[in-house]
């Protein structure tokens, strides 16, 4: 990349992007700035590409590059999802095509019902690529949630006396688990003009499907359950709410308003109802 841009990557990752696209020119730094991955908007030619590069002890690279080499084919073939164009997993550097589109989070989009059921059906693809039983995920998952309860946090006393009970209640047992997105939400959505696109796969894993639904429940639809209806209008089947246990959806208390904690809860009430 030209000198003022190479700041932005090492210098290795620059050397590849130059080898990769000759000398592209940087439009944007988009960025969250959270960790140390850089998100680069370029353009090469009369092509625009994604440039995505972390330091060597980000993890999110390896996940996003696993997930596009193997479990992105249906999305890619459905027009949402860029294609993976080259990489260097050991230097933690992908080259993207471009996904033309804005942010789905802070527009009126957020809460179309619309583009919630262009995710949910997008969403069926990756749960869809592969499944399998899994006989430790439950008793790991519950082991990281305890130790992020035995941890400074800002759960209240309730919810986390609530938690430890579900989590103990549950106990573990093999589950299914299918290629997951890990952060299924408007800020990894695009709209172009209404027709949905999906990026970031950095916390993608194997878990049960209903993990992807965490972060819409404590968010978009704590507020617009109608969204929740068009999302799975557009799923099209069951999310594994059976299978997918407190402990898996507690695992990550980084969540808004300890909604995993929540989460957990809801899933429990679902069980007792049948709903």
């Amino acid at each position: 990349m030209a000198r003022r841009d190479s700041r932005l990557l090492s210098v290795r990752q620059s050397g590849l992007v130059r080898r990769w696209l000759g000398d592209p020119v940087l439009l944007a730094d988009l960025s969250w700035g959270q960790l140390d991955t850089k998100v680069l908007h370029v353009r090469a030619g009369n092509r625009e590409f994604i440039v995505k590069g972390a330091g060597g002890a980000n993890h999110h690279i390896g996940r996003e590059l696993t997930a596009h080499r193997g479990h992105t084919g249906k999305l890619i073939a459905a027009g949402l999802v860029g294609r993976l164009l080259h990489w260097r997993r050991e230097a933690s550097l992908l080259l993207l095509e471009y996904q033309p589109g804005a942010l789905v989070e802070g527009t009126a989009g957020e809460y179309c019902a619309d583009i919630h059921a262009q995710a949910g059906a997008a969403l069926l693809l990756l749960h869809r690529t592969e499944g399998r039983r899994d006989t430790e995920h439950e008793a790991a998952a519950t082991a990281r949630a305890l130790r992020w309860l035995d941890a400074s946090h800002r759960i209240d006393a309730a919810s986390e006396a609530a938690a430890r009970q579900r989590l103990a209640e549950h106990g573990a047992h093999p589950v299914t688990v299918v290629p997951t997105h890990g952060d299924w939400q408007p800020r990894n959505w695009l709209s172009n003009h209404g027709t949905l696109r999906v990026i970031d796969f950095g916390r993608f894993g194997f878990r049960p499907a209903a993990t992807d639904l965490c972060r819409l429940t404590v968010q978009q639809w704590d507020t617009h359950p109608e969204l929740e209806a068009g999302f799975l209008t557009g799923y099209g089947a069951d999310p594994g709410i059976r299978d997918a246990g407190p402990s898996s959806c507690c695992a990550r208390p980084s969540a808004p308003r300890c909604g995993h904690t929540r989460w957990a809860m809801r899933l429990s009430k679902r069980r007792a109802t049948g709903c």
